[in-house]
């Protein structure tokens, strides 16, 4: 009889699952380590895993009776069906109360559907986010768990134990909510990253093109932003890119090819954001910005064809790059809001009892996001866990305040030198929206009901929705009010 020794079995030791298992390790847990090529499980425990007491499954069935009860099962397989083979393979050898795992990129949907589904069987299913490459899976990733609440208890010991921590100790992990919360905030987490990448590469090019300042003076900005209010991960690691040299003592960063990829995420969040009606216009733009850059071709024949100003900044560059950095600053702020406001609306769509606070103190270290200033995003809905929107808290308020007029002066100064801005630009403009009582949207309902008899709500007559012969040749038949 196999004797159960594990407290947790991951399957896929792919670079994140081999990493996870030694974190786990190294914690004092003993892992169960399991792939469907089973040659990589001996490889793995003759190479990375030797001395350690971590042990190997040669099947399912093995790895489950190596697991002591409550079974804890994690899978770091490529999301979609194989997910779903694997649980299906799982099933037989399970019993009430075990937990499954997914620590893949799951989609949310996916995560809800296998939460229910699995609780008719009895079994407890969590969705979880992990964060922070193959670096945090190894010495402390965020950690994003959602799904079955009845399953945290028996997992929150090993999870809080390898995630890493923030610089007052605590854990960058908590419960998320209920079926799939954890993916969802995975999922805007990703969302926001985009943005903030996006964002600094509008910085950086303005400084390239416009400014005309060497890599090395750039990677001087950086350095000095990452120890200020900007302080975070993608600052850090833009300072290093942005030195480093290739073979031939050039920038290396000025011989890739600017077009990027995207595995999808950012592209997710973009798509909930409309199906809920929340404008989550930065990161909308950031995904747009990715596929604009992997049209190069259709890019080098355009330069060719289409007039614009040719980048020139004649004021004070060092200036002008102070406020470049609150102009990165406040849209940032914008960033985290939007994407707040979206995990908002979808708690209120699926009923989760999100921890806005646990979430931001999830995001402080571990993940690619991590930056100094979620711990204000934490005290914020710590103060005000019903906050309706980060701008509307004080500090936030302020900040923005700060630094609009540096924010408008770096989105005008671009738009003359000819420079594209989508994200610095779109944040200024959700701003702006934001800040207006009145937005010019009576016009655009007038329109609608003017081609479309499709009604408009009257100021003095608020929840009667009417309609308007505007011609006098129309009719007095309106059509159905819904919105899409």
């Amino acid at each position: 009889m196999v004797e159960a020794v594990a407290d947790i079995g991951l399957i896929g030791l792919a670079v994140m699952g081999q990493n996870l298992i030694l974190n786990m390790n190294d914690h004092g847990f003993v892992v169960c380590a399991y792939n469907r090529t089973t040659s990589k499980v001996d490889s793995f425990l003759e190479n990375e895993a030797k001395g350690t007491n971590i042990v190997g499954a040669h099947s399912v069935e093995e790895l489950c009776a190596k697991l002591k009860r409550p079974r804890k099962v994690m899978l770091l397989v490529k999301a979609g069906s194989a997910v779903d083979a694997f649980i299906d393979q799982l099933l037989p050898f399970l019993e009430k109360g075990d937990i499954i795992i997914d620590g893949g990129n799951s989609h949310f949907p996916d995560s809800i559907r296998r939460t229910k589904e699995l609780e008719e069987k009895g079994i407890l299913f969590v969705g979880s986010g992990v964060s922070g490459g193959e670096e945090g899976a190894r010495f402390g990733p965020s950690l994003m768990p959602g799904g079955n609440p009845a399953a945290w208890e028996s997992i929150k010991p090993i999870f809080q134990s390898i995630a890493a921590k923030a610089p007052d100790g605590a854990a960058c992990c908590d419960w998320v909510g209920e079926t799939g919360a954890g993916h969802y905030v995975k999922m805007v987490h990703n969302g926001i990253e985009y943005g903030d990448m996006q964002l600094i590469t509008e910085v950086y090019q303005i400084m390239l093109e416009g400014l005309g300042l060497t890599h090395d003076e750039m990677a001087e900005v950086f350095a000095e932003w990452n120890k200020g209010e900007l302080d975070s991960f993608l600052i850090e690691i833009t300072r290093d890119i942005l030195k480093y040299k290739d073979t031939d003592g050039e920038p290396l960063v000025t011989k890739i090819r600017d077009t990027a990829g995207q595995k999808g995420t950012g592209k997710w969040t973009g798509i909930d954001s409309l199906d809920r009606g929340i404008p989550v216009t930065l990161i909308g733009e950031a995904v747009y910005s990715r596929c604009l850059s992997s049209l190069k071709d259709e890019r080098t024949r355009a330069s060719k064809i289409l007039k614009g100003p040719s980048p020139k900044f004649s004021g004070d560059k060092k200036a002008f790059i102070a406020q470049l950095g609150q102009a990165l600053y406040a849209a940032k702020i914008v960033s985290y809001a939007q994407g707040y406001m979206l995990m908002r609306q979808a708690a209120k769509d699926y009923d989760w009892k999100l921890n806005n606070a646990g979430i931001a103190l999830m995001w402080r270290g571990g993940c690619i996001i991590r930056s100094a200033f979620l711990g204000k995003i934490r005290d914020a809905y710590n103060n005000n866990p019903e906050l309706e929107n980060l701008l509307f808290d004080s500090f936030f308020a302020d900040a923005t305040a700060k630094a609009q007029d540096a924010w408008r002066n770096v989105v005008a100064q671009a738009v003359v030198m000819g420079i594209p801005t989508p994200a610095l630009s779109t944040a200024l403009n959700f701003y702006d929206g934001l800040r207006h009582e009145m937005l010019p949207a009576n016009l655009l309902q007038a329109q609608r009901d003017y081609f479309g008899a499709h009604t408009y709500e009257r100021l003095d007559a608020p929840g009667k929705w009417v309609h308007t012969n505007w011609t006098g040749r129309g009719g007095n038949v309106s059509a159905s009010t819904y919105d899409a």
